[in-house]
């Protein structure tokens, strides 16, 4: 699933071939996604121009005059720039073409992602607008982190997780932040310390930031906006290395199962 690190490389794989503008059309060829397309969306933005791209958490931004549309790539969605005239494939669902002869196509085989819409402000819409802070912003910091799980017996790393705690930390990246900042994944989000936190903090920034450098991570499905896979995978230090040599102590990395998700980690080196 693409996690923030590839939605802002598809953001800016995307920003400089539609921000500006102008849609000729929206071509919806499998409006049963997530939530389904509504039907008034091609005609409404149909001569309307793309004023920006923006990213919120996962989902990525596209305001015009009239209204704002609201994508997300779901488990398996990815977004390319395409030529108009070229032949859609099984899984391409939609495409929002601009006058210039080239679309912005939509390729989704499991079908959850979605292309919405809002008239009002974007922040305001029931998928956004309990979304915690962006970790890369001002708001997030380690007091924040430690604030927010006073009393809370869940573990760290669901709790990291969690998009109304932070955005945009999934699965990947909360197993080597928590890697980097020496935190057994299954210990209570309420046991850790102040201290610890703000090394938390500072080690999602960091593994994010590093991430987005080098473009996402490809695992099975994401290919960037422009075309060319992310890179991050090969430095993934604990990330689906189970009974590899721990980069720090040598020892085995374990992984196990975590709220229902895959988890890797160090039983030494993470405590």
């Amino acid at each position: 699933m693409p996690e923030l690190p590839e939605v802002e490389t598809t953001r800016r794989g995307i920003l400089p071939h539609v921000g500006g503008e102008v849609i000729d059309r929206i071509v919806v060829r499998n409006p049963s996604l997530r939530w389904p397309v509504p039907a008034e969306l091609p005609d409404l933005f149909s001569g309307t121009r793309i004023r920006d791209v923006f990213r919120r958490g996962k989902y990525l931004l596209l305001p015009t005059e009239v209204a704002c549309l609201i994508l997300h790539l779901g488990m398996s969605g990815s977004l390319r720039i395409v030529s108009a005239d070229q032949p859609p494939e099984k899984h391409d669902h939609l495409d929002i073409c601009f006058g210039k002869g080239h679309c912005l196509r939509l390729r989704d085989p499991r079908r959850f992602g979605l292309l919405l819409y809002t008239l009002d402000a974007p922040e305001n819409h029931p998928l956004l607008r309990h979304l915690g802070p962006e970790p890369l912003g001002g708001e997030f910091t380690g007091d924040y982190l430690w604030r927010r799980s006073r009393q809370r017996r869940v573990a760290i790393k669901p709790f990291l997780m969690d998009s109304k705690v932070v955005v945009g930390v999934g699965n990947i990246y909360a197993s080597e932040a928590l890697f980097r900042a020496g935190i057994h994944p299954q210990r209570l989000a309420g046991s850790v310390g102040r201290q610890r936190y703000r090394r938390l903090a500072d080690a999602i920034r960091t593994v994010l930031g590093e991430a987005i450098e080098a473009g996402g991570t490809t695992l099975r499905d994401f290919v960037g906006g422009s075309g060319q896979p992310g890179y991050f995978g090969i430095q993934l230090q604990v990330y689906g290395r189970a009974a590899e040599p721990c980069p720090q102590c040598g020892r085995p990395i374990v992984g196990q199962r975590l709220g229902q998700r895959s988890t890797f980690f160090c039983r030494y080196c993470q405590r």
